[in-house]
């Protein structure tokens, strides 16, 4: 069941169009990704499902509302955490909870989501005092104050250390499985391809293609590599011969085997079978990285 509905929304400023003709669906329940380079039209459209931005085309309802008539109601059931989110550097982490908390009707226990977050020995210190990586947990918390249905996370890790980010998905993940549906604009790879059970590709403010991580990159090309330095010769027969191996090159010392399904089984059950030792081996496929080039004809730069 949908959620977030948009169908041909546009966005124009002046001349230029930043959102042209997106549409997709985001299911209950979901991690939903929007992912592409700086520029490309991302924030925008959720800024249009935010209520912040109004579009010049196209529809957008989440939960049934209209973010231009509703305002309101849409502020009860879509949490938001924006791209660039920033405090007065004076400000408490228990003040900004209480203020904000003053905002919803029925609010969370803002003492309990500074639990979750990790953030209850920080309730005194100032924002101006807090680290990248809790000024994040803190715009999570904000976000989630109103006991949304679905909280919108805007390149929620840009900035971070490897560690903090990683920090970030733990808990990007512990909120989906509170029941939150997570709609999240991010430019990462590693990030899209580790938590979103969907995503849609946008470039140049166009929808590339929703799909799956597995299913972006099973559009490009599906098949596995398989590299390995043999410890004894192997003839090539014996692997070609098998379903699931497209084809057997050399290249140098190494063999490299390409092919589809459980390629890497199928292959070292031969090598066992001929008592060949399998050096160096190394699996490689399609990356989201390598799907999104295809779709787009360009890389995004982390």
């Amino acid at each position: 069941m949908a959620i977030i509905e948009v169908n041909n929304l546009v966005k124009r400023y002046g001349d230029h169009t930043a959102v042209n003709g997106v549409s997709f669906a985001v299911e209950q329940g979901e991690i939903f990704g929007i992912l592409g380079p700086n520029g490309a039209g991302k924030t925008t459209t959720v800024e249009c499902i935010e209520g912040l931005r109004s579009p010049d085309g196209g529809s957008i309802s989440v939960g049934g509302i209209d973010p231009r008539s509703d305002s309101r109601e849409l502020r009860e059931l879509l949490g938001v955490q924006l791209q660039e989110s920033e405090l007065p550097d004076k400000m408490r982490v228990d003040e900004a909870m209480e203020l904000y908390s003053s905002f919803y009707r029925n609010p969370a226990d803002w003492r309990e989501l500074i639990g979750i977050l990790n953030l209850t020995d920080k309730l005194s210190t100032q924002f101006r005092r807090l680290s990248g990586g809790q000024k994040q947990r803190l715009s999570i918390a904000l976000a989630l104050l109103g006991n949304p249905k679905v909280a919108v996370l805007d390149e929620l890790t840009t900035g971070l250390d490897p560690q903090a980010r990683r920090d970030a998905w733990d808990l990007i993940e512990g909120i989906r499985d509170r029941g939150v549906t997570i709609v999240l604009v991010t430019h990462f790879m590693e990030e899209a391809e580790r938590l979103c059970d969907r995503l849609a590709l946008v470039d140049s403010g166009q929808i590339v293609a929703v799909d799956t991580p597995a299913g972006l990159v099973a559009k490009v090309d599906d098949r596995q590599r398989i590299r390995f330095r043999p410890s004894a010769p192997i003839d090539h027969a014996l692997l070609t011969a098998l379903p699931e191996v497209a084809s057997v090159e050399r290249a140098g010392s190494q063999l490299v085997v390409t092919g589809t399904g459980n390629l890497l089984l199928a292959v070292t059950t031969v090598l066992a079978r001929n008592q060949v030792v399998a050096g160096d081996l190394r699996v490689e496929q399609t990356s989201l990285d390598d799907a999104f080039v295809a779709l787009t004809g360009r890389k995004i730069d982390a």
